[in-house]
């Protein structure tokens, strides 16, 4: 089995009171549940990042559509690894999900 990485894009960001994080942490919570053994790394959200260009300069951010967070799974194949990621709660928030199969070296 391969090792796909969901780079997430966007979504609403951190809710405002407890009720509104533990109602956010119980829907990850739940999708973690659903995917099961084949969660790697259930990853975490991005703070403040930069980007570093080819000449060394640098800048805030990560451009237009900067990563927010990331998880780790293993599936048999892209098709699989996107069918996970399709319950994922970030698309309920209104980000979306970048699945990447990591090449072993």
């Amino acid at each position: 089995m391969a090792k796909y990485v969901f780079g997430y894009h966007g979504g609403s960001g951190m809710a405002g009171t407890e009720e509104e994080m533990a109602a956010v942490m119980a829907a990850w919570e739940a999708w973690y549940g659903q995917i099961g053994a084949a969660l790697v790394d259930g990853g975490a959200p991005f703070g403040a990042s930069k980007t570093v260009a080819a000449d060394g300069s640098t800048s805030d951010g990560g451009g237009a559509n900067p990563l927010t967070g990331y998880t780790v799974v293993q599936a048999d194949s892209i098709d699989a690894a996107v069918a996970m990621a399709k319950g994922c709660p970030i698309l309920s928030a209104g980000g979306s999900v970048e699945v990447a199969e990591a090449v072993d070296m």
